[in-house]
């Protein structure tokens, strides 16, 4: 009698064990997917804004940009910047932002946000355009470091001039963040004021394979990915990129 009481016992040891890796293992293939999912959706993000930084550095109607870009302190770059209706939610896209040193006038590695409502449910109409944003100053630049802030609210934004003998507009410009949008045939026409811009902690933990902060990217620059590479070295690379003065 004792030993098969002995026998259940161990038994329902071993099947408490089996319960509990089964359990582990079950959470174990449900994170990894997931982390993967982000991984693929941060490395196609990168990819898709360096695409968008050339389009907008080799369009002619986009030297105002280009003008501006040699003084701005951060840009943000969202390659697929969705506007029109919805069912749900509003216009916004994911984006990535990367802050230059004031020091040696080098680029910072993409930490990674959202723009917009956290759900935009189903399109049933409107467009997509690739849009970037030029922070020009240090307010600008101060909410990136934040889990969000609103566009209006927080750090002030306008439209920047497009077309052709725009660059001349740029003088009388002061708001901290201006806005460049272009998609086929079509440029600027997106009102960002109102709009919320939230740090994207999944992309930035799986891209980088660690916890990290905006802060942690942009300023400390604590981690490095050389996929983006294209992203940095376009910059660097830019004509109109700003030089420092080190004397």
């Amino acid at each position: 009698m004792n030993a098969i009481k002995s026998v259940s016992l161990a038994r329902g040891a071993w099947l408490c064990l089996f319960a509990i890796f089964l359990s582990g293992a079950l959470i174990l293939f449900q994170t990894v997917p997931a982390s993967a999912n982000d991984r693929q959706t941060a490395t196609q993000l990168v990819e898709k804004a360096c695409m968008t930084l050339s389009n907008f550095k080799s369009d002619d109607n986009m030297g105002a940009f280009r003008h501006l870009l040699k003084d701005a302190k951060a840009v943000v770059i969202a390659p697929e910047f969705l506007k029109g209706a919805f069912v749900v939610g509003a216009s916004g896209g994911n984006a990535v932002a990367m802050v230059r040193d004031d020091r040696t006038g080098g680029w910072s590695e993409p930490a990674f946000y959202t723009i917009g409502g956290a759900s935009f449910g189903l399109q049933i109409g409107g467009e997509s355009s690739e849009m970037i944003l030029l922070a020009m100053t240090q307010r600008g630049v101060s909410a990136l470091m934040s889990n969000s802030f609103k566009l209006g609210a927080d750090a002030g934004v306008a439209a920047g001039p497009v077309g052709i003998g725009a660059q001349a507009a740029t003088a009388n410009l002061s708001a901290d963040i201006l806005s460049f949008s272009r998609s086929t045939g079509l440029y600027g026409g997106i009102s960002l004021d109102g709009s919320v811009v939230a740090v994207r902690d999944g992309l930035n933990h799986a891209y980088y394979g660690k916890k990290v902060t905006p802060t942690d990217i942009l300023v400390r620059h604590e981690v490095k990915n050389p996929q983006t590479a294209c992203l940095v070295q376009g910059l660097m690379r830019s004509a109109e990129s700003k030089r420092p003065n080190l004397m």
